[in-house]
């Protein structure tokens, strides 16, 4: 409950604040965003199969955003960034929706 009121109080200050996002780390942004949501869901689908754990939580979070950020620092750096991001995108994308319809499941028991 906890990282659930996290994220809703993160999002309501991020909506008020509006933060600047330095020009710098704009390519890595939507790519990071994209990895913490499959650390979130992997960690939502954990919760519902009772095998949760808060450790390997933080360290999921932390090492999709950081992997996901270096292989697209080194995607821009050998010129095949656009490549690399998108590579990126689908896997956790499936990664995510593979999530998703596993907590549908649970929920719905469909």
């Amino acid at each position: 409950m906890i990282a659930v009121l996290g994220l809703v109080v993160g999002v309501v200050v991020g909506l008020f604040v509006r933060p600047e996002v330095p020009a710098v780390v704009e390519p890595y942004l939507p790519i990071a965003v994209v990895a913490a949501l499959d650390a979130v869901f992997g960690g939502l689908r954990a919760m519902l199969d009772g095998i949760f754990d808060d450790k390997v939580f933080v360290v999921s979070f932390l090492s999709n955003v950081v992997v996901a950020a270096l292989i697209v620092f080194l995607g821009d750096k050998l010129g095949v960034g656009a490549q690399l991001s998108t590579g990126v995108v689908v896997v956790l994308g499936i990664r995510i929706f593979s999530n998703a319809a596993a907590i549908r499941r649970h929920v719905f028991r469909a």
